[in-house]
């Protein structure tokens, strides 16, 4: 297993070729002091055994998709599943496989670049597709940029899994959260969407106005205005640091763990837009480029 560090003045970001893991992202709190932003193991090896996907990257599918798989040009690809659901790509999805360190660049702007080729039929996904993650920092900003391209039309939907926590305390209840979405993907018990959009109106994950986190408890999938330019805002009293998240995706979802205090930032495609038409499309044709750009900028309140 390697590992990759690339520093700024602001920020230095830990990477594994492992599931393209974000092991470790370290930012400086209000009096200077260095902290990871990001829930992880301590040493490489120990990834292997993570059930929690901590700082990998999703794929081939990020999120959930029903009904043992998706009709694709009038064929039906069976996919792994569990209670109904197929969960991140499979039995072992892009998290759980060996990326290449492509290139590493420690000049002004610091970069990594990693990719990995999924066969045909791999998980049950149609085609050879090639993904790339590259991690950038500039100034106090992470931007994760993936890519994919495929030799045979497919669905993709990627996205970076980093558990954020901006202080050492026990619970995130304190920690202010605006997000910048009035309406969410419907879900029912399991997870997985109804096919309805609804508004953030009178439930609890209305963060339109930044307020605590409170008792609210997160795995919801928002849908985001493309006008937006701020998709989340996350902030810290006691270290002082501020988490701003932007994307070009048309949804992120939201989600809090029960084993530790946490909260993830997924930008992403909808859950399950292989099997709902009104969803935006997932499906990658040959020739065309999958995208998605997000951006992690930290600062001091």
């Amino acid at each position: 297993m390697k590992q990759v560090t690339i520093s700024s003045p602001f920020i230095t970001l830990i990477v594994l070729d492992y599931g393209a893991v974000i092991q470790k992202l370290l930012v400086k709190d209000k009096n200077g002091n260095w902290i990871n932003t990001v829930v992880g193991k301590e040493f490489p090896s120990d990834y292997p055994f993570d059930n929690k996907a901590m700082g990998a990257s999703m794929g081939r599918y990020a999120g959930r998709i029903s009904n043992g798989g998706f009709v694709l040009d009038r064929e039906h690809y069976p996919l792994y599943e569990q209670k109904g659901i197929h969960l991140h790509g499979g039995k072992k999805g892009f998290h759980k496989r060996d990326w290449t360190i492509e290139k590493v660049d420690y000049g002004e702007t610091p970069y990594v670049r990693l990719s990995y080729i999924s066969n045909h039929l791999e998980e049950g996904y149609p085609g050879n597709l090639k993904a790339t993650v590259t991690y950038t920092l500039i100034h106090n900003t992470l931007h994760i940029a993936y890519k994919a391209k495929t030799d045979r039309t497919t669905v993709v939907n990627l996205t970076n899994h980093s558990y954020f926590r901006l202080d050492d305390e026990s619970r995130i209840d304190d920690y202010r959260l605006q997000l910048s979405s009035s309406r969410m993907v419907e879900t029912l018990a399991d997870k997985l969407p109804t096919g309805n959009v609804v508004s953030v109106g009178e439930t609890p994950f209305d963060f339109l106005k930044e307020r605590e986190i409170g008792r609210v408890r997160f795995n919801t999938p928002f849908v985001l205005d493309p006008k937006t330019k701020s998709a989340a805002k996350l902030s810290s009293r006691k270290s002082g640091i501020s988490l701003s998240v932007r994307t070009d995706q048309p949804a992120m979802v939201v989600y809090t763990p029960d084993e530790f205090p946490a909260i993830c930032f997924e930008t992403q495609n909808y859950p399950d837009a292989p099997n709902h038409r009104s969803f935006p499309s997932s499906v990658l044709r040959p020739g065309e480029l999958y995208e998605n750009s997000s951006a992690f900028i930290f600062d001091l309140l």
